[in-house]
C-alpha cells in the first residue's frame, strides 16, 4: 500500500472517507517533556497525507476535522491515526485532513540528507551505513567501521553534499515491484503488500525507502557533519540538514555571546580565557582542601586536647563547602575514640534543604547500628556500616536537626526510678 503523503510529499490538505473509528488512549509526549494520558478515537481512513511513522522516520501531526492528530502508526495496509477527540468518527464520514508541514519538512530535510550523506559515504570510503535515527535536535547514521573518521573526512563528505545541494539534483520515487526486482525483496516488512518505493537521487544513489522526501536536494538548503563518534565497533555521524543548521548556527552565536560577557573577552580569546580559569579553580580548590584539612586536624586536636572527664560522651560536625569526604577522613584519624560522632559534608547554603552530602557515624557499636539506619532515612540517603562505624550518602539536610534530637535522647542520663517500699504490717 502507498498513501497519499509517499505520492506527493507536499500535499497540505486532503479529503479522505472514515472506515473505522475505535475508542483508545495514548500516552504522549509533549515538546515540554511531559507524558499526557490522551483519551480518543484510533481512526483508519481510505487514505492519508499524514506518515505514519517507519524507516526511522517519526510519524506526521496534524489534524482530523479540526481535531488534533497526535500519532499515526502503519498496520499492514492500513494507516491508524490516533484524533484526540471527544467524539467518535461515523465509517463513509468524509473528513478533512491538514498536515503539520513544518514538521514534515523538517523531517523530509533530516531524511533525505541522511540518503545523501550515506551514498557519498559508501562512494568516497566504501562505509555501509547500518541503521540511523532522527532526533528532536540532530540526527546520526551508523557506519560499519571501526575506525574513527577525521575532521578532514567529515569536512569533505559535508563539502561534496553542499555542491550537489548547489547542483540542484533532483530526487525521484519509482514504484517497483520486489518479484521483478528481488535486491530489495529482502528488506521488505513481513506484512507488506504491493509495490515498493525506491527513492532515486539523480546520479547518487538509488535505495528502497517507506518515508517522505523533497523532490529536489535543493529544498535541503545545506547540510553540517557535527561530529563523529566511536560506539561499539560502529561510527556514529551527527549531522543536522536545513532548517536546523540555521537553528543550530543561532544557538552557539547565542552561546558565544554569553561567554563572551562571562569571560569579557572576544571569542578568539574564549580558549585561552577558560583554560585560565581552570587554572585559577584548580588552584584555589587546592588551596580550600588544604584550609579543610587544617580545620578538621584543628578540631580533632582541640578534643584530644580536652582531659578525658571533660570530653563530650558525643560530637556533631556539620560542613556546607562542598562534598569534601577527605574533610571526615582527616577528622577521624585525629579525633579521640571514645566519643561518639556524627559528621556530615554537604553541598553548599545556595542549595537550600534538598543538598546532598555524606554522613558517617562513629562509636559505639551498638548505638551506630540504631542510629544509622533512622538517620538515612530522615535524610532520605542509603549506606551501611559495621565494627562502630556507618556511612552514607544522602540527600536532604531538612530532617537533619531531627537526627541531632535523637542523638541527644540516646546520651540523655536515664532517669532512675525507685520501687515503692512495701507497707509494714501493724
Amino acid at each position: 500500500m502507498v498513501f497519499k503523503c509517499q505520492e506527493d510529499s507536499f500535499l497540505k490538505q486532503f479529503k479522505t472517507k472514515v472506515v473505522s473509528s475505535e475508542y483508545a488512549t495514548l500516552d504522549w509526549t509533549n515538546s515540554a517533556g511531559q507524558v499526557l494520558s490522551l483519551k480518543g478515537f484510533n481512526v483508519i481512513c481510505e487514505d492519508t497525507i499524514l506518515f505514519p511513522e517507519g524507516g526511522g522516520q517519526p510519524c506526521d501531526y496534524g489534524t482530523l476535522d479540526g481535531f488534533s492528530v497526535r500519532n499515526v502508526q502503519r498496520k499492514g495496509t492500513t494507516a491508524v491515526h490516533f484524533v484526540e477527540s471527544p467524539q467518535s468518527f461515523d465509517a463513509g464520514l468524509e473528513v478533512l485532513l491538514v498536515l503539520d508541514f513544518q514538521r514534515r519538512l523538517d523531517h523530509m530535510q533530516q531524511h533525505s540528507g541522511q540518503h545523501l550523506i550515506s551514498a557519498l559515504f559508501d562512494r568516497e570510503f566504501k562505509y555501509d551505513t547500518t541503521s540511523w535515527f532522527l532526533g528532536s535536535s540532530a540526527s546520526y547514521i551508523q557506519l560499519s567501521t571501526p575506525h574513527l573518521i577525521s575532521r578532514e573526512s567529515l569536512d569533505l563528505i559535508e563539502r561534496q553534499a553542499n555542491d550537489l545541494i548547489r547542483e540542484g539534483r533532483e530526487v525521484s520515487v519509482l514504484l517497483v515491484d520486489p518479484e521483478v526486482a528481488p535486491e530489495f525483496s529482502k528488506k521488505l516488512p513481513k506484512d507488506h503488500e504491493g509495490l515498493a518505493r525506491v527513492v532515486r537521487i539523480e546520479g547518487i544513489e538509488s535505495n528502497m525507502c517507506c518515508g517522505t522526501h523533497v523532490t529536489n536536494l535543493s529544498q535541503l538548503q545545506c547540510v553540517k557533519l557535527l561530529y563523529a563518534e566511536k560506539v561499539k565497533t560502529n561510527i556514529n555521524v551527527h549531522f543536522v540538514v536545513g532548517e536546523r543548521v540555521l537553528t543550530k548556527l543561532g544557538e552557539v552565536f547565542q552561546r558565544e555571546q554569553q561567554l563572551t560577557q562571562a569571560l569579557k573577552g572576544g571569542p578568539a580569546q574564549h580558549l585561552d580565557l577558560l583554560q585560565k580559569l581552570q587554572q585559577n579553580v584548580k588552584g584555589t580548590r587546592k588551596s580550600f582542601q588544604q584550609l579543610l584539612k587544617d580545620f578538621a586536624t584543628a578540631e580533632a586536636e582541640r578534643l584530644e586536647d580536652l582531659p578525658k572527664k571533660e570530653r563530650p560522651k558525643y560530637f556533631c560536625l556539620h560542613r556546607r563547602d562542598g562534598i569534601e569526604v577527605d574533610f571526615i577522613n582527616t577528622f577521624l584519624r585525629l579525633a579521640p575514640e571514645e566519643i561518639f560522632y556524627f559528621l556530615t559534608v554537604s553541598e553548599g547554603v545556595s542549595a537550600g534543604s534538598s543538598a546532598k552530602g555524606h554522613m558517617v557515624l562513629r562509636g559505639n557499636p551498638e548505638i551506630v547500628q540504631q542510629l544509622g539506619p533512622q538517620f538515612l532515612d530522615l535524610l532520605e540517603g542509603k549506606g551501611n556500616g559495621k565494627e562502630g562505624s556507618f556511612q552514607g550518602k544522602i540527600n536532604n539536610l531538612a530532617k537533619l536537626q531531627d537526627c541531632q534530637e535523637l542523638l541527644e535522647a540516646q546520651f540523655k542520663p536515664k532517669k532512675i526510678v525507685e520501687a515503692a517500699q512495701p507497707a509494714s504490717g501493724s
